[in-house]
């Protein structure tokens, strides 16, 4: 007989019980997660309008539009026409507490320094940022609140004092910034037509003030 036809007739094993011996691991197949097409009707109009719209390929031989800032037209070169007496001077903490420390009177040293007429100004950020010194620092919050300071509101969230000034000298070019931080420097640097007004050897110096208005250069 052939092998074949022996096998047919063997006794075959009884299938094992679930508690004895091994079993056969059945195979376990990844579950495919099958998205809703965009068209379907069971999505809403609005989910549909939150859907990301396709990015349209750019042609690289395509002339590429630049955005240009356009500069205000007070400037003429680097001359700012709209600056001139009197000054409005924006003040920040720390040049009102290192005049204190230098003993110079704020309003008597900035007409000293351009010899005009000056009006010192003073954003609700500073003013909130002295608040926050607490009683260390009375004296420049006294100062802050001299009645020939004029108070500039603010309308924007938070009380950081250094992003107000540079928006606001952004904005309007008619300000003086009256600074010592070397960071806010910096930053008023890179906008044009903006003096700042610093403090060195006891005295009010001024940078970047254009030689028609009669400002002294040390």
């Amino acid at each position: 007989m052939s092998p074949f036809l022996l096998h047919r007739f063997l006794p075959r094993e009884p299938p094992s019980s679930p508690g004895s011996g091994k079993q056969k691991k059945a195979r376990k197949y990844a579950v495919m997660k099958r998205m809703i097409s965009l068209r379907d009707q069971r999505i809403n109009e609005k989910e549909r309008a939150k859907a990301p719209a396709k990015k349209k390929e750019e042609d690289p031989s395509a002339i590429k539009e630049r955005e240009v800032p356009q500069h205000p037209s007070c400037l003429f070169f680097q001359y700012n026409t709209q600056l001139g007496p009197p000054y409005h001077i924006l003040v920040d903490t720390n040049f009102i507490n290192f005049s204190i420390k230098a003993k110079l009177d704020l309003v008597q040293s900035m007409m000293d320094c351009l010899y005009a007429k000056c009006i010192p100004c003073i954003t609700d950020c500073v003013m909130a940022e002295i608040e926050k010194l607490g009683q260390r620092y009375r004296v420049a919050l006294r100062i802050a609140k001299d009645p020939r300071f004029e108070r500039l509101p603010c309308m924007h969230k938070g009380t950081y004092a250094d992003d107000c000034l540079v928006q606001r000298v952004t904005q309007h070019k008619c300000y003086i910034v009256a600074t010592v931080d070397k960071e806010l420097k910096r930053r008023i640097r890179k906008i044009p037509g903006v003096p700042i007004m610093y403090i060195s050897r006891h005295r009010y110096n001024i940078e970047r003030m254009p030689d028609d208005y009669g400002a002294p250069r040390f």
